[in-house]
């Protein structure tokens, strides 16, 4: 058998011109022993070495003749052009005088190795490039040369950079590998995923495709190969979700069962494999959709094909998995689309279970990969479900009178509804067990609401003939909001803003609330640190409500008057003052707020600017007045608050009253009824659902109205929610007062701690609801239970009756967090009676009160063993200690008191922003028994 001729073109001929033409002498033909592809150019032009170029023809001849008459037809017709001629014939064969006209005087062999250096400019080539098994490479680097060439390298071209130039054209990544970039299953994968780029490798010769998944095996593991082979296979596009549905039989490389290891068979079409590749492959798909997810968590056209990119793959797996019944296996992977509502509807069985359970379903749920860059709002609503199913496990709350009421609603059951109005909206993607189970617990929440409002009605019927503006009865109200609290933040340092969010709801306070001093840049500031609540005039409308509140006494009346009487209520008080609604806020285009608005912010005056987004959503649907409700989407009040906090400035955010939702879209029916004045009350006889209210808090009608108290109830043609009314979501005025810093802070106020105002229930460290909100009578449990289907917990019951005074909202002295125990049971109170303490003591100057260190010490271990710096500071207050200029200060003194032997037994933590104690450190340094430190 004769020797092979191997095929050559033209990439080859100027590789080997650009290798002998500089040592032609003048010669114009060259042999070469090979065969010249049919396909190639026949006629085409190299560089000479000085600059210039020259024509090259090439021909192919099997005999010397043919050589010959190649040659003389060649020098006939085109002068000093070369020419190239591919042969079989053997030099011996060849004529002397033949001999005398060619390069080198002999048949060029070709050496694929030589070219490539020329190719590359390289001065030599790795060795290993001339031997098994890399001897296909040369060929394979002529073969790809790009349209620009190689890049130069003037160096020994090794085999590793060969090999990412090579991987670079043959499967479009190029750049991706050059230089020290890691060869990684990453951008293999990012390329499977790209229309036809798979197709560029399957169409390899044999050797080559070999060679290249042998080089990516040793540089990005055994995910490689069987990625190639995929390809190869026509899989390619689908790699990746195949990928994710083989963890059926990847966890320790043998099936899970029969038929899951023949339903992916089925997927991955005769494609072979080792165990170690399957896992190898699965664990490098899972790492990079986990970077890819990561990348779509940002913002900007990266992030954007991140995400697209992620949910081609997830959702493609998902119809792989439905096609061969693997759905149902693949239930618990952490990726699929499938796998989270599956989660979901774990945590729908999980809510009639108990609290606990639905919390351990809900992490669950949180833990899937897909979570919390594609399903935020999904998870957020699943996890308001769980707060609601602990609020429902709570002692159910009473209501006493209605300044206990407002101040409950503000800090506990507004927060219930913040909760419940999302689980009202319901999930974006209907699936019938999870939206029965919110549905069943949408139902029951707000049945325990209804029964608040009810028992809310009840007490404002008396409290509206007797409370008034200069006897309030210890309560908070609205025409006293200016008086009470932004008056002495004004006499104390700067004057404040005052900004009424017309239809702010507990709910929507809670919200923005947290949002505003979860940042940083804004404290909460209250009087004794705590969060005030006003009550609502009668009708609970903005004729009447903000009118009063601005004005600093009851009187009905609208912007005129408003204005007029915030004006001189300021005046009787000492303070210049300035007044903006709507129409005075907006600037000229490419502004937002007026230069008026700017400059009496900036002037030492009280500024009051109305806000009316939250009110206007209710009648014309711009948002659903369910929120969710952020600083951004109240119009004007970023620019608000930065223009005030660039000046100092506390800021006093107040609602004129509330609203209740139209949480039946269905029905847009007004209830039938008679003397309708408003949406919310009427005149004449109450009803179901109404009461009739008299007295001088009522300022329509000669004191006399009739209000609806249920939320079900509106008089006038439907809308997205309505004012006016006797429901607590109506009535309750939150009021925050946000500040810079704690420099403003009038004397007696402090920090408002995050636990005063967010509920117990509210995060998993649920604890019994706060010692303001008495227990109910047990009728009222039985009610709830026979209304609701649910049973709830045993409430305690005293003989002693419930009233004003050991029902009032909190104080100082009554700060809403855990009792503590009486101080010789404590854990504080034995740990400031030992004598490891005195002795700690005596090396602390100045060191506080026992009474204080005993109550910081049981405030934190009824807390959990964490604590606000906010909360710790509440806790110095309420025991009698005086607030300290600098919060940290007073953790500092405790670790010197309190930290034996340099342990940790209490420190700050995140940031520095709270507070931990080391429980069973404190026990163990300050030598109690478990029986004195309160441990059974």
């Amino acid at each position: 058998m004769g020797a092979i001729v191997p095929e050559l073109d033209q990439r080859v001929i100027t590789g080997l011109l650009a290798t002998h033409l500089p040592r032609a002498k003048g010669r114009q033909l060259m042999l070469v022993h090979g065969r010249y592809a049919e396909t190639a150019a026949k006629v085409f032009t190299v560089p000479d070495g000085e600059g210039d170029r020259r024509s090259v023809h090439v021909a192919h001849a099997t005999s010397v003749l043919g050589i010959t008459d190649a040659w003389q037809e060649h020098r006939a017709q085109h002068g000093s052009d070369l020419l190239v001629v591919t042969t079989d014939v053997a030099d011996e064969r060849v004529g002397v005088d033949l001999l005398g006209e060619m390069m080198r005087s002999r048949t060029i062999t070709v050496d694929e190795a030589d070219i490539v250096k020329q190719l590359f400019g390289a001065a030599d080539l790795d060795p290993r490039m001339r031997r098994d098994p890399w001897l296909w490479l040369p060929a394979a680097l002529i073969a790809a040369e790009p349209r620009e060439g190689w890049p130069q390298r003037g160096t020994v071209l090794t085999l590793d950079a060969a090999m990412r130039a090579l991987v670079g054209v043959r499967l479009g990544l190029e750049g991706v590998f050059e230089g020290g970039a890691s060869v990684d299953v990453d951008a293999l994968l990012a390329w499977s995923q790209q229309p036809g780029g798979p197709d560029r490798f399957a169409v390899l010769p044999e050797a080559e495709q070999q060679g290249i998944a042998d080089w990516l095996e040793q540089r990005a593991g055994e995910a490689a190969p069987l990625l190639l082979r995929l390809a190869v296979s026509g899989l390619g596009p689908r790699a990746t979700a195949l990928g994710l549905l083989s963890s059926v039989l990847s966890e320790s490389g043998d099936p899970s069962s029969a038929d899951a290891a023949l339903a992916l068979g089925s997927l991955l079409n005769g494609v072979r494999f080792r165990p170690s590749e399957l896992r190898a492959f699965t664990s490098a798909v899972e790492g990079t959709l986990t970077r890819w997810i990561g990348e779509a968590a940002g913002r900007g056209t990266q992030s954007e094909q991140a995400r697209h990119r992620v949910l081609d793959v997830v959702r493609q797996a998902d119809q792989l998995a439905e096609s061969v019944h693997l759905t149902g296996v693949l239930a618990d992977n952490p990726f699929l689309p499938s796998g989270f509502q599956e989660r979901l509807r774990r945590l729908a069985e999980a809510l009639s279970e108990s609290a606990d359970a639905a919390q351990a379903a809900w992490e669950f749920v949180r833990e899937h990969q897909l979570a919390p860059s594609f399903y935020p709002e999904r998870v957020e609503l699943a996890r308001m479900a769980v707060r609601l199913r602990r609020w429902l496990d709570q002692d159910v709350p009473g209501v006493s009178s209605v300044g206990q009421a407002v101040q409950a609603h503000v800090t506990n059951w507004g927060w219930a509804d913040r909760a419940l109005t999302q689980l009202w909206q319901g999930d974006t993607v209907a699936d019938p067990v999870v939206d029965e189970a919110y549905g069943k617990l949408h139902d029951a929440a707000r049945q325990r609401r209804h029964l608040l409002d009810e028992a809310f009605a009840s007490c404002l019927v008396q409290w509206t003939q007797d409370a008034r503006p200069n006897r309030p009865g210890g309560d908070l109200l609205i025409e006293n909001v200016l008086n009470e609290v932004a008056r002495p933040l004004a006499d104390a340092a700067h004057p404040p803003l005052v900004v009424v969010l017309t239809g702010m709801t507990g709910a929507v306070a809670a919200e923005l609330g947290e949002e505003l001093t979860s940042t940083g840049r804004w404290i909460e500031l209250g009087e004794g640190g705590l969060r005030r609540a006003a009550v609502a005039l009668m009708p609970s409308v903005t004729a009447v409500c903000r009118a009063s509140l601005l004005s600093g006494r009851p009187v009905l009346g609208g912007p005129e008057e408003e204005k007029e009487n915030f004006i001189a209520f300021w005046e009787e008080h000492d303070h210049t003052a300035s007044l903006f609604h709507k129409s005075d806020i907006p600037a000229e285009v490419g502004h937002r707020l007026r230069d008026q608005l700017i400059s009496a912010i900036a002037m030492d005056e009280v500024v009051g600017v109305v806000l009316d987004t939250i009110d206007e959503s209710l009648d014309h649907g711009r948002q659903s007045p369910g929120g969710p409700w952020t600083v951004d989407s109240v119009t004007y009040l970023p620019e608000l608050l930065n223009t005030a906090r660039a000046q100092g400035r506390p800021v006093v955010l107040v609602s004129a009253h509330g609203h209740v939702q139209d949480r039946d879209s269905s029905s847009a029916t007004p209830a039938l009824a008679e003397d309708v004045e408003a949406a919310r009350w009427r005149t004449g006889p109450a009803g179901d659902g109404e009461v009739a209210l008299d007295g001088p808090r009522v300022l329509e009608n000669g004191g006399r109205i009739t209000a609806a108290w249920s939320e079900d109830i509106h008089y006038t043609p439907g809308k997205a929610g309505y004012r006016g009314g006797a429901a607590l979501a109506e009535m309750a005025v939150p009021v925050l007062v946000l500040a810079p810093s704690d420099e403003v802070a009038p004397e007696g106020w402090a920090t408002v701690p995050r636990e005063s105002v967010e509920p117990s229930w509210w995060e998993r460290s649920a604890e019994p609801v706060s010692p303001f909100v008495p227990a109910v009578e047990p009728k009222l449990t039985k009610k709830l239970a026979r209304k609701t289907g649910l049973r709830p917990k045993a409430v305690a019951t005293s003989d002693a009756p419930v009233d004003d005074e050991t029902a009032k909202a909190p104080t100082a002295q009554n700060p809403p967090m855990e009792k503590a125990p009486e101080p010789e049971q404590s854990l504080g109170w034995r740990v400031v009676s030992t004598k490891i303490y005195d002795h700690q003591k005596a090396f602390v100057r100045r060191a506080p009160d026992r009474k204080v260190v005993a109550a910081v010490v049981d405030a934190l271990d009824a807390a959990g063993g964490t604590l606000s710096l906010a909360a710790v500071v509440a806790a110095v207050t309420a025991s009698g200690g005086r607030a300290p200029s600098r919060p940290e200060g007073i953790v500092t003194v405790l670790t010197r008191l309190l930290n034996v032997e340099g342990y940790d037994v209490i420190n700050l933590i995140d940031t520095r922003t709270r507070v931990r104690l080391n429980r069973d450190q404190l026990i163990q340094q300050f030598e109690l028994t478990q029986a004195e430190g309160g441990v059974a």
